[in-house]
């Protein structure tokens, strides 16, 4: 059996994928103990994947997306992909800017069988969590309270799609002027 972190284990900086994060680990499964070996994989793959999307070029934000309730775990995953790649929603992030619209655009360029009437979206952190869209609009929130939570160091985008059961998570990070700099500033 093979475990692997890879390209397709949905860890975007930049909207790019790192050559770096491939790795292939073989064992012979052996009942409950592979079971245990491969939830502990998981899980170390997991926060190695949050660790090189946090560590972006000029990155201050660690993003992290959850779509649930989709209609298929292929569209979950396309969905988290393009709101993570996003680079209207990195923007957002790092402005601290709870804007909905751009989060449900990124929802609108993705390929699949789903409504946008239906999709809830929220946004937390250590700081909280607070509702910026319902059934597909904007609804009032606090302002406020809003950039109080995007304006901490790792931030949780969470898309209720309420289509079906399927669900995936991407990470990511924000897009900030120091990436501009940085890739600006050097020649290949």
């Amino acid at each position: 059996a093979f475990a692997f972190i890879s390209p397709e284990n949905v860890a975007k900086i930049m909207g790019t994928t790192p050559t770096a994060a491939i790795a292939e680990i073989s064992t012979a499964p052996a009942a409950a103990s592979f079971e245990i070996f491969a939830k502990a994989l998981n899980t170390v793959t997991i926060h190695l994947c949050k660790m090189i999307a946090g560590d972006g070029e000029g990155a201050q934000r660690l993003l992290e997306c959850n779509v649930t309730a989709c209609t298929d775990e292929a569209t979950a995953k396309k969905i988290a992909k393009s709101i993570i790649c996003s680079s209207l929603v990195k923007t957002a992030m790092f402005g601290a800017d709870a804007n909905w619209g751009r989060i449900l655009c990124a929802i609108g360029y993705t390929e699949g069988d789903f409504k946008v009437d239906t999709i809830d979206v929220y946004l937390s952190s250590s700081k909280g969590t607070v509702k910026v869209c319902e059934k597909g609009a904007g609804i009032p929130f606090s302002e406020e309270k809003a950039k109080e939570i995007l304006l901490e160091s790792e931030i949780t985008l969470d898309v209720d799609m309420k289509q079906g059961e399927y669900s995936a998570t991407a990470w990511g990070c924000d897009l900030t002027y120091d990436y501009v700099k940085i890739n600006g500033d050097y020649r290949t």
